[in-house]
């Protein structure tokens, strides 16, 4: 997915955890349990994205769009293999660690399931962005080796430009489209949200990480500011595509 303008600094001067790699870092059992969660649910979220631009192919108007979506979902499944490695790597079963996250990703999907092609490029460009910034905000606590790994498999595989692209060219033809589809970008929003919190909630070692227990965790106050960059990014996403955040 799009990497947004204020996302964390990857260029400032790590500490803490951030400046060691994966051999020093893991030596702490609860860091090592953070890390697996974090890549499952990873893993498993690049695996379903897979499977959604495949099934969103079908609904594709023209051939070109067919194979472009096609292209994207091989990207998808290349980033779970890389993570699927990864977990081998490290001494983690694959299945297991991805299995935790099974009910809340794929019970995200199925109540944001788009009844559209357009409202599925929404999904896959402002819903899954959205995810993806939650998860460069905490690869930015990691681990050198592990920070590598999660910002290289977020990498756009073009759908960014893609969507911005196809849905700007339907509000130009119909500018009654724009106004649905900002309604689906906004509930959206508040699902992905959502979803992101649940995963993060469900999982002890996760949650301990994230607010300070476990490496270089968040205060109350970086939460917030991290849920405004976030919302900053979705309303960027928003502007790209023509639509009303």
């Amino acid at each position: 997915m799009t990497t947004p303008d204020n996302a964390p600094d990857a260029s400032a001067e790590n500490t803490g955890v951030a400046a060691q790699d994966w051999a020093k870092a893991s030596v702490d059992p609860q860091y090592r349990a953070a890390v697996v969660d974090l890549l499952g649910a990873l893993a498993y979220g690049e695996l379903a994205a897979f499977e959604r631009l495949a099934e969103d192919a079908k609904l594709a108007p023209t051939l070109a769009d067919k194979a472009e979506l096609a292209k994207m979902a091989s990207a998808e499944f290349h980033h779970f293999e890389q993570l699927r490695d990864r977990l081998t790597e490290i001494g983690a079963e694959p299945t297991q660690a991805m299995e935790p996250f099974v009910a809340a990703l794929d019970g995200f999907h199925k109540q944001t399931a788009p009844s559209d092609w357009l409202e599925g490029l929404v999904k896959a460009y402002v819903g899954d962005s959205i995810a993806s910034d939650f998860y460069r905000e905490v690869a930015a606590r990691l681990d050198s080796d592990t920070r590598g790994l999660v910002l290289a498999v977020l990498d756009d595989t073009g759908h960014a430009s893609f969507a911005v692209e196809k849905v700007r060219a339907a509000i130009d033809a119909d500018p009654r489209v724009g106004g649905r589809l900002a309604l689906w970008a906004r509930r959206l929003m508040g699902e992905a949200l959502s979803q992101s919190q649940r995963v993060v909630a469900d999982r002890d070692a996760l949650s301990t990480m994230l607010v300070g227990g476990v490496a270089d965790g968040f205060d109350l106050a970086e939460v917030g500011r991290m849920f405004s960059r976030i919302t900053e990014a979705h309303t960027k996403r928003m502007a790209a595509l023509g639509l009303a955040a």
